[in-house]
């Protein structure tokens, strides 16, 4: 059975695609082992830098924090970042994963097959960072309601992506009831484009993380114990 190109991993095309990436390569060889932070997605990762940079500022600057976000990535990108320098040298305490919406709304991919993506990211991410923590985010809303079939792909992919935490080295953060109201529904005053976050929800976004990382820590200190 011939694979998915979900998970077979290949570099875009576009100039601005490939420039970044050798900037990015260049950042983490400055930043090295301070790194504390890394960051690993899509356009909605890119934008700590756009519409998340007051928040980026506020939140993780201070921990030599990167983002490795590229906007229109699917799995198969960030797989080839992750094999091509993106990660050399870097030990972060914690990675920060959010990947798969280009996935079915580029290429119409299955949930399986976009999960199926997804896993493969995180076989390289611990393997080739074996110290590091992964908070595996389910995948941001998208679409007004739950009768759109994008909403149904993302819903059924973060069904399936959530069984790969173990509690250990991959854990789950879903903050997706923070961008919905209480009938489901996602509104342009929460994002615009029902896709990408606006400021407000990057303030949120990073306050969730950095709560994570501290109720993770306290509970993996305990087990230790």
């Amino acid at each position: 059975m011939s694979k998915h190109l979900a998970v077979i991993p290949v570099a875009r095309s576009e100039d601005w695609w490939q420039l970044r990436h050798q900037q990015k390569c260049q950042e983490v060889k400055s930043v090295n082992k301070k790194a504390k932070i890394l960051f690993l997605g899509d356009s909605i990762t890119h934008a700590w830098e756009v519409e998340g940079e007051q928040a980026w500022q506020e939140h993780f600057a201070s921990k030599h924090a990167i983002n490795l976000g590229f906007s229109g990535d699917r799995t198969e990108h960030l797989l080839w970042r992750i094999q091509n320098g993106e990660l050399e040298e870097l030990s972060p305490d914690w990675v920060v994963l959010l990947i798969g919406t280009n996935n079915p709304g580029h290429r119409h991919d299955t949930p399986a097959q976009t999960a199926a993506g997804i896993a493969s990211i995180l076989q390289e991410v611990t393997t080739r960072l074996p110290m590091s923590k992964v908070i595996l985010m389910a995948i941001f809303p998208r679409s007004r309601n739950q009768a759109k079939r994008m909403r149904q792909a993302v819903d059924e992919t973060n069904a399936l992506i959530r069984h790969y935490c173990n509690r250990q080295q991959i854990v789950w953060l879903n903050i997706n009831h923070h961008f919905l109201t209480n009938k489901g529904e996602l509104l342009e005053s929460v994002m615009p484009d029902l896709l990408h976050p606006n400021a407000t929800q990057y303030v949120i976004w990073a306050k969730e993380v950095n709560a994570k990382i501290a109720n993770e820590s306290t509970r993996l200190n305990l087990i230790r114990l």
